[in-house]
Formats: structure tokens, sequence, C-alpha cells
């Protein structure tokens, strides 16, 4: 079969079409042939270097959100339990894979795992023509929804979904601030909390970003490179604030998202797009209550009511662009140019 690898960290020039034996799925595993695989920065950022995940090795093949059709089963495999894992299901991948063992697995906190494996993270992922994962982690996709769909929605949503839902708790009548609307992850989050019944505000950094978000049903756009955000949070709030804020981005909003939010509001943070470290004015912070919840790994529970919600509610993901598999390196440099608004897919 032919995969994408790196055998070192570096540019887009690292990227190498390989060739090997299509793989043998394990005991409890399953086969998948990739339909589609959906980018993420991560791929990118684990690409230059140094890895993210603990249990990284190279060489490395990338690839997170797989889609496809299970073609092969391994020894072991309990169709009774998992009844998607059967041969020709057409399937979408949880990429979270727990050791099912330790404390925090026996507790139902998996997310926490200390020795989980990430398909595309940390183990070979979906930059090739076929995978092997676990059979708990393959979830039936519903027959009309297209395969290069399903790729898209396992970690964005799932980030977002765990975010608003598990962390935050979103609530119907509360204004959420969502940061860089025309990202992935806020595509997610801009949805989720209008499905809650909630009023969104959202940024993006250009004007060419602004009717993205307006699709997918952001109430107010604010163009920051242009616009004074705190302005216009307390405007579109009667001076209040917002209740909720969603950031990814860090730093370099950091500020504006404290002080554009109400008393008592929260903020749920969830990325590092702008850098790891950041400061605040204590006093105000207190002052006014404010919230600062961590958005940890999400918990192998949430993946099938997320994608139950997904599924049933009429969100969409929209697809900037899709390349052939041997074409990663330039899905990856546009993914780094900043340009795309919705998705990269890659098509074996």
């Amino acid at each position: 079969m032919k995969s994408i690898q790196y055998r070192v960290h570096g540019d887009v020039d690292v990227l190498e079409v390989a060739e090997s034996d299509v793989p043998t799925p394990g005991a409890g595993e399953v086969l998948v042939a990739v339909a589609a695989c959906g980018l993420n920065h991560l791929d990118v950022l684990q690409r230059r270097g140094p890895a993210l995940i603990p249990g990284f090795d190279l060489p490395h093949v990338a690839g997170m959100d797989v889609a496809g059709t299970v073609v092969g089963l391994g020894p072991d495999v309990d169709l009774d339990a998992f009844p998607d894992a059967r041969s020709g299901t057409r399937v979408v991948v949880n990429p979270a894979v727990p050791c099912d063992d330790c404390p925090a697995c026996r507790s139902g906190a998996d997310g926490l795992c200390g020795t989980a494996r990430v398909v595309g993270g940390n183990v070979a992922g979906g930059y090739a023509e076929y995978v092997v994962v676990p059979a708990a982690n393959v979830h039936r996709v519903p027959d009309g929804v297209d395969l290069v769909e399903a790729a898209l929605v396992p970690t964005i949503w799932m980030t977002a979904w765990h975010a608003l839902v598990e962390v935050a708790a979103v609530q119907a009548g509360e204004t959420v601030l969502v940061h860089a609307g025309a990202s992935g992850v806020s595509t997610a989050a801009i949805q989720l909390a209008r499905a809650a019944g909630a009023r969104v505000l959202t940024t993006v950094s250009s004007p060419g970003k602004v009717a993205y978000a307006e699709a997918l049903g952001a109430d107010l756009v604010v163009d920051t490179s242009t616009t004074d955000l705190v302005g216009a949070a307390r405007g579109f709030t009667d001076g209040r604030g917002v209740d909720l804020v969603v950031d990814h981005v860090g730093p370099a909003v950091w500020d504006a998202s404290v002080y554009s939010m109400a008393p008592r509001g929260r903020m749920v943070f969830l990325g590092n797009t702008t850098g790891d470290r950041t400061s605040f004015d204590l006093v105000y912070a207190y002052h006014f209550g404010l919230r600062f919840l961590g958005s940890d790994p999400y918990d192998r529970r949430e993946f099938a009511p997320m994608l139950e919600r997904y599924w049933s509610s009429g969100f969409r993901t929209p697809v900037d662009s899709e390349f052939a598999l041997t074409d990663a390196a330039a899905a990856q440099r546009h993914m780094e140019s900043r340009r795309a608004t919705g998705k990269i897919v890659l098509r074996p």
C-alpha cells in the first residue's frame, strides 16, 4: 500500500511516499480501507517537531481523522459488542485509544490515560490507503452521509463538544464568544452553541472570512483587523459582557477575552496557537468572579453521542479543498498558508 511518512522533522519536503505491505489487524482490531482523511494542525506541528504527543516515534504516518470501510478483522473481535466493526461497514474512526486498564480508564476518565495511543498522533494514521484501529473505535456512518464529510468530524467536533458541552456546560440564553470563527474547531463550536440556544459572537482576522462565519450561524462576526473586540462584545451585550468565551488562540486574544466577559463569566480554553504563556490582572479576575476552565482530552463515552448529534442536527463541516494522498505536501503547505476556510481533505 501507499502511505505518506516522514523520517525526520522539518518542512513539507520531509514528507515522502512510502510503499509497504497492507497492515494486519491484531487481536481486537480491524483493517479500514481509507476513503478520506481530514487534516489537522497537529499534523503540521508534529512534522515540524518536536512531537507534542508522548509515545511518538519516527518514521511517522499522520492523519487522525479517518473514514473508510472495514475490510478485515483480527482475532477476538467481539461483533456483539462492536457491531459496527463488521466487514463492509462504512465507518468513521475515533482516534483516541486509551489503555482501558489504568486508574483513569477504570474510573471512566480515559481521556486522562497516561499511555493512550492516538491514531495519526503517536501511531500510524490515515495518510495511507489502509489503517489498523481497535474495533471499539469504529462507528458506522449513516447511509447517505458521504465518507469525506464523515472524515471531517472526529477531531474538531469532538474537541468543540467536550469544551462546550462537557466542560463549560453552555446554556440556552447565554452569549458565547468564539475566537477564530473560520477555523475547524470554531466551525463546530459556533454551530454547537447556536444549537444549545446561545447567541454567538465570533472573531475573524480578515474581511474574507466574515461571510464564512456568518453562514455558520454566528449572530455577529467581528473582524479584529479593523474592529475593537472588547467594544464590539460590550455593544453586543448592552454593556454586560459575554457569558462564555471559547478560546484556542491563546495569548494574542487573552486580554480582549478577559475584558469582554460578564461578571461571573467563564472562559474555556483549549489551544495555544499564539503561544504557551499569558498573564492577566488577578484583581480584575477575582473581583468579577471570572472562571477559567481548561478543556482536557475527551473520554471515549462522549464520542458516540457527539456523532449522533452531528448526524441528526443538520450540522455541516465545509470543505476548503481536496488533495490526492500523494499531494500531502501541497495539502499541508496550504494549511500552513492560513488561507483555508473549511477543512482540507486527503483522498487515497
